[in-house]
This record gives C-alpha cells, sequence and structure tokens, in this order.
C-alpha cells in the first residue's frame, strides 16, 4: 500500500479523477463505492460498468437481498490496494472501470421491474461498455439476460448455484428466483447446449439440455476436471457468468436466503472462476447476498471477491495486454 496515498485519499468514489488506477483509500472510511472506482453515470471512455440491482420481491424463503449490493460496495474496501492475487494483470489500472450505482425502480410496482432493469443494463450495453452486476436475488439475471441476448443473441451461460432455478413456469409475467433459467432457455435467450450449471446439490425434474456438474461432482473430481468440461461446453460463445452465493458452502456463506449443505469452498469458488480465464466473458453478476443472516460480513467478502473475479475475467477476455 502507498502510506503517503493513504494518508491522503479519502472518498474516492467522489475525487478520483482517473478511471483508472488502485486506490489507497483507508478500507474503514469514505463513500464506499465498489473498489473505490468513480461514482457517476458517464459513460464516456469506460470499459466496464458495475452497477447494483436490490430486488428481492422475489424469493421464496427469507428476504434481505436488497441489502446485497450495499453489502458487497463495503465488503470491496479491503480489495483495490494491490493487483488481484492469482492473476498476472492488473484489471483496476489497465481498464476505465466505473460504480454505475445502482437501477431505479418504484418498489411498489413490481410487474414494471423487469423492463426497467433490462432497459437499464441495455442503455450500458448500447455505450459499448461491459457490465457486472450485484444483486438482489437471482430473478434479475433473466431480465439482464434479455438486454444481452438483445446485443449476442442466444447467450451461453456459466451458472454457479446450489440450484438449477429450471422450475417449470410458462407463465413469463411471473416473478420467481427459481424460474429465471427455465424462462431463459424457453424464451431463446440462452443457448442450453452451450451453458452448464455448477455446484447444484437440490433436485430438478428437467435440466432443459443443460449440463451440470453439481457439487460431489466439483469436491470428488476437482476444479481442473471441472473448468475444463466448462470450457468446452461455452467454447469461445460470448459468454455470460452468473455465481449464486449459495453456490458456496453455508459454512462459508451463511448471509443467503435458501442455503443448503454440501457446496463448494471458497477456495474451489476461487480456483475455478481464475481458470475460467480465456472464455469469451461478455458479463456476469453475483446474487443472492443477504447480509442480515451473517453478522460477520463473510457473505459480503466472499461476494465482493466473486465481482473482483468476474471483472478479472472480462478484462482477460477483452483488455488484457
Amino acid at each position: 500500500m502507498a502510506l503517503e496515498d493513504a494518508k491522503n485519499e479519502v472518498d474516492g468514489a467522489f475525487t478520483r479523477k482517473d478511471l483508472r488506477g488502485l486506490a489507497f483509500e483507508n478500507a474503514f472510511v469514505g463513500a464506499t463505492s465498489f473498489l473505490r472506482r468513480r461514482y457517476t453515470k458517464d459513460l464516456a471512455g469506460v470499459d466496464l460498468a458495475i452497477t447494483g440491482v436490490p430486488f428481492d420481491q422475489a424469493v421464496t424463503h427469507r428476504p434481505g437481498t436488497r441489502f446485497g449490493p450495499r453489502a458487497i460496495r463495503e465488503a470491496s474496501a479491503l480489495q483495490p490496494f494491490d493487483p488481484p492475487y492469482g492473476w498476472p494483470t492488473s484489471p483496476l489500472e489497465d481498464m476505465a472501470i466505473v460504480d454505475y450505482g445502482d437501477v431505479a425502480f418504484d418498489y411498489a410496482h413490481t410487474p414494471s421491474f423487469p423492463g426497467l432493469l433490462t432497459a437499464h443494463i441495455a442503455g450500458i450495453l448500447k455505450a459499448g461498455v461491459g457490465t457486472i452486476t450485484l444483486g438482489g436475488d437471482h430473478f434479475i439475471t433473466l431480465p439482464i439476460l434479455r438486454a444481452y441476448a438483445e446485443k449476442y443473441g442466444p447467450m451461453s451461460v456459466i451458472h454457479f448455484d446450489a440450484h438449477s432455478d429450471l422450475w417449470a413456469d410458462d407463465d413469463m409475467d411471473r416473478i420467481d428466483h427459481g424460474t429465471f433459467f427455465y424462462k431463459a432457455v424457453k424464451s431463446g435467450i440462452i443457448d442450453p447446449k452451450t451453458s452448464v450449471q455448477i455446484g447444484i446439490r437440490t433436485h430438478c425434474d428437467d435440466y432443459l439440455g443443460v449440463e451440470y456438474i453439481d457439487a460431489r461432482t466439483v469436491h470428488e473430481k476437482g476444479v481442473a476436471h471441472t473448468v475444463a468440461r466448462a470450457k468446452e461446453i461455452v467454447g469461445q460463445n460470448p459468454t455470460y457468468v452468473t455465481f449464486d452465493i449459495d453456490c458456496l458452502d453455508p459454512s462459508a456463506a451463511p448471509g443467503t436466503g435458501t442455503p443448503v449443505w454440501g457446496g463448494l469452498q471458497t477456495w474451489q469458488a476461487a480456483a475455478c472462476l481464475r481458470d475460467l480465464a480465456g472464455i469469451n466473458m461478455v458479463g456476469g453478476d453475483v446474487v443472492e447476498v443477504s447480509p442480515a443472516y451473517d453478522t460477520s460480513g463473510a457473505t459480503a467478502i466472499a461476494g465482493a471477491h466473486v465481482a473482483h473475479e468476474l471483472i478479472c475475467l472480462y478484462h482477460w477476455a477483452h483488455h488484457r495486454k
């Protein structure tokens, strides 16, 4: 850490001039933008936008993920001092990254939310900027994918989760975080043959042609097997990576709405994400962080690390020098 900078930097979310570079503001002070990036709606010259979606009206059990984006931003204050461990590159120094803030929506008019979110993401993509989204429950991935499919066509998806989210539900207006993948496949915005789910450990009647690598397989066959198969499946197709924090075991991430035992440990998730370098990753999200159920803050810390790794994957695909 640059100690002289640490003495003088504060509120970089508003005061920093350069969109690139590490940040040395003390982790316990200041405005908590993600990784101390500048808060701005100006996308001129921007490579990647971080945006929050504080929505949790689609949950089947414990609510609270509306507070996820704020908690993840706060937890990320521990990370912008150095290049990310395990990567040979430094995305914060090489890319112009901003915190675009949260999507605005009427909390009391849930039916209007999906369209608002799709328009929010589509506006960023239209500017030639990629997105990493902080959720929010997992329903948010469906309207986000609609925006991506408008630009790229049917998406390949790498989906980290305890649940397949393939509950059959043909009512496309119904909002439920357990059905987003089903509706995305049925709507044609996901290509099931080039998509994969990792960490699954709950029952699913029909995977609709999507290959899954369950948590036991990850544990028994290892990260190398998991990543090699995932890369084989998605190839070089435009790929969206969505990470439900309940993919992690509850011992590592208790702050989530529908925890399931037997999940990935954080080292396995970190290794999977790092070894996915080389996929054509065009966007991603981390969802289902519900901080009220974890007084230690470990779940939000894990969420912040996942989002940082997604930035690294995006950088590797598009801006690596």
